[in-house]
């Protein structure tokens, strides 16, 4: 009798990401457990030079990486794969490239489905997204998304009928509290003497930093350090912003590989979102026991609990400035949240659980 164990799953990961955003942390934190499952993953990134850090960490983590220069050489290089899984950044890569893989072929879609932006606006994207993304979700054999919401917007608005739902997961023991020696500790080094508001996230409309930097204005007696990428068009908008109005409370930090430390030594997460799936910002600052201000759109409404992790306000910089303003008066309020948000993720969000869900969700799909 033949005892021995089947081989390893093997799934080739594809991402046409020019830089890290959060679907590439997704990736960098799930691949690794996946390993767990008997299943073996290789990612191919392209040979962006914003790409390096995130292909150096994949490999010190034991995931293979495969570096390629054109999106036409992946069906070849991925053909004796048991499973090809896409990650599209740009509108056009499902339609060049999903036709061409071979099956089994998926997507995982980390993609803000629904931006609030004005109705026109709104409306405008939708219709884009559709056609350009959307649309040729139809050459793939499912959809893997990380909300329930997203779940249902992708079969109900989209007409995608095999869209399944793994909910993000973060490193509980990664994001975690701070002691009060650590805290203190942090803050010192960082310099925070103030109630701190940390707003990470790469600079784009839909991020609305905007938002944030107005809201310094009428929250002055805050210090608000921002976080991410700005070499962008937003990012130069709101640099001059705060130039122009002369904001003494606000930094700009860039990227950063230290955000556990970081959210363990702020007060609180201010992310005025007008777009997200599922967002890993909001879930690793919820571990990490940070109390949350952020809009009342439906992905954020899915984690954020209005009143008891955090607070759902209209992305108004007045209402924004006095929602920070709050918190910072009744600072045992705060913490309550941040404790009530930090028992919510060990419940619903952790990192070991969601891997394990996608383990399955990626046997299935190779009819393993």
């Amino acid at each position: 009798m033949n005892t021995s164990s089947p081989p390893p799953l093997t799934v080739a990961f594809i991402t046409d990401a020019p830089r890290v955003a959060g679907s590439e942390i997704w990736l960098l934190d799930v691949l690794p457990l996946l390993t767990r499952h008997e299943i073996h993953s290789t990612v191919f990134l392209s040979e962006a030079a914003p790409l390096d850090e995130l292909a150096r960490r994949f490999e010190h983590a034991g995931v293979t990486v495969r570096r390629y220069r054109d999106l036409a050489t992946l069906p070849g290089l991925t053909q004796d794969f048991d499973l090809r899984v896409v990650q599209g950044w740009t509108p056009g890569t499902y339609k060049r490239l999903l036709p061409r893989l071979n099956a089994p072929r998926w997507v995982i879609s980390h993609d803000q489905l629904d931006y609030h932006y004005p109705p026109p606006l709104r409306l405008t994207y939708a219709e884009t997204y559709f056609w350009t993304k959307a649309r040729p979700f139809r050459w793939a054999d499912g959809v893997i998304t990380v909300s329930e919401w997203a779940g249902e917007f992708i079969r109900q608005r989209m007409r995608v009928r095999e869209a399944k739902v793994v909910q993000n997961g973060v490193k509980t023991g990664r994001f975690q509290p701070a002691s009060p020696e650590e805290r203190a500790r942090l803050r010192h080094e960082y310099g925070f003497t103030r109630f701190t508001v940390l707003v990470p996230g790469r600079f784009a409309p839909e991020k609305n930093q905007l938002a944030s930097v107005l809201s310094a204005r009428y929250a002055p007696q805050l210090d608000f350090i921002f976080v991410g990428d700005m070499d962008s068009s937003v990012g130069h908008l709101v640099r001059a912003i705060q130039q122009r109005f002369r904001l003494n409370n606000v930094q700009f930090w860039g990227r950063r590989w230290d955000m556990p430390e970081l959210y363990r030594a702020a007060d609180v997460l201010l992310q005025p979102t007008l777009a997200e799936n599922q967002s890993l910002v909001t879930l690793e600052a919820m571990s990490s026991g940070l109390p949350i201000v952020t809009t009342d759109i439906p992905a954020q409404a899915e984690l954020v609990q209005d009143g008891r992790t955090g607070l759902l306000v209209k992305p108004d910089p007045s209402l924004l400035g006095l929602a920070l303003k709050a918190l910072a008066a009744h600072p045992e309020r705060a913490r309550v949240f941040g404790a009530q948000a930090r028992q919510h993720v060990l419940k619903h969000h952790r990192l070991e659980d969601s891997a394990a869900k996608v383990a399955t969700l990626l046997r299935e799909a190779a009819g393993r």
